[in-house]
Order: structure tokens, then C-alpha cells, then sequence
């Protein structure tokens, strides 16, 4: 992951960024070198990039963006879907999210929001996408 202190690169520094707060539909960031990522608030969560997150996912073997898996034999639990209560920015270089299950911990800066496009993970696991739009 590019450090915050690099500085940001075309497909790494984004020409607009907008988000539902109110509907918890998602983020929407247009990249300078023009790319769209579209990403759902729940991809978002399970994509968080705070320590105590990145260990979970290392145990489990997840991928940033993937949803945590129930253990075997476990009754499925109705759970609100991850939407944010609100969002910040961090210097110039990154956001922060306030989630409705009260996590706050992860920085998502805008080169590991590109890192994790969907569209661009989908193609590197071989799937067809477009390249310069994803959607999630």
C-alpha cells in the first residue's frame, strides 16, 4: 500500500468522491486519471483496513471486501447492514468512517480504495470487468 506521505498519483488521487450517508447506498470516487469505483457501504466495512480487522481476515483468510463467513452449523442472525453514521476526511490522503455496529478504527486512504476496486480485483481473478467502471 502507497505510504500517505508519497505523493498521490493519478489513479491514486481522486477528482471527486460522494457518498449516501442517508440511504447507506454507497460511495461513488472518480479518479483523476478517469476511473469510476463504485463501492457498497457493506463491501466498505468488510473491506476495513484498522489492525484489529486486517488480523480477523488474516486468521480467516478473507479478502478485503469479503464478508465474514458464519461458523458451521450457526443459524443465520438478522444483522442491519453496514452503513456509516458519518464520514471524514483525513488530511488530504484518506477517510474515515463511524459505522452503525460502532466500529471507527480504519483509515481508508484513497490508494487502498483504489488498491481494492472491485473491478480491478475481479480482473486480476480473472473475471471480465470493466475496467473503467466497477461497480460493487
Amino acid at each position: 500500500m502507497q505510504s500517505p506521505l508519497k505523493a498521490p498519483t493519478a489513479s491514486t488521487d481522486p477528482k471527486s468522491v460522494q457518498g449516501d450517508l442517508t440511504t447507506g447506498s454507497g460511495m461513488e470516487i472518480e479518479w483523476r486519471d478517469g476511473h469510476l469505483s463504485i463501492y457498497s457501504f457493506p463491501f466498505l466495512r468488510d473491506a476495513c483496513p484498522c489492525a484489529m480487522c486486517n488480523e480477523e481476515r488474516g486468521k480467516t483468510g478473507r479478502r478485503h471486501g469479503e464478508p465474514v463467513k458464519p461458523p458451521p452449523g450457526a443459524l443465520p442472525m438478522f444483522k442491519a447492514a453496514a452503513k456509516p453514521l458519518s464520514a471524514e476526511g483525513v488530511g488530504k490522503y484518506a477517510i474515515k468512517f463511524s459505522w452503525n455496529d460502532s466500529h471507527d478504527l480504519g483509515i481508508y486512504s484513497w490508494a487502498f480504495l483504489r488498491e481494492v476496486c472491485p473491478a480491478q480485483n475481479a480482473t486480476r481473478r480473472g473475471r471480465s470487468a470493466n475496467r473503467r467502471n466497477c461497480r460493487f
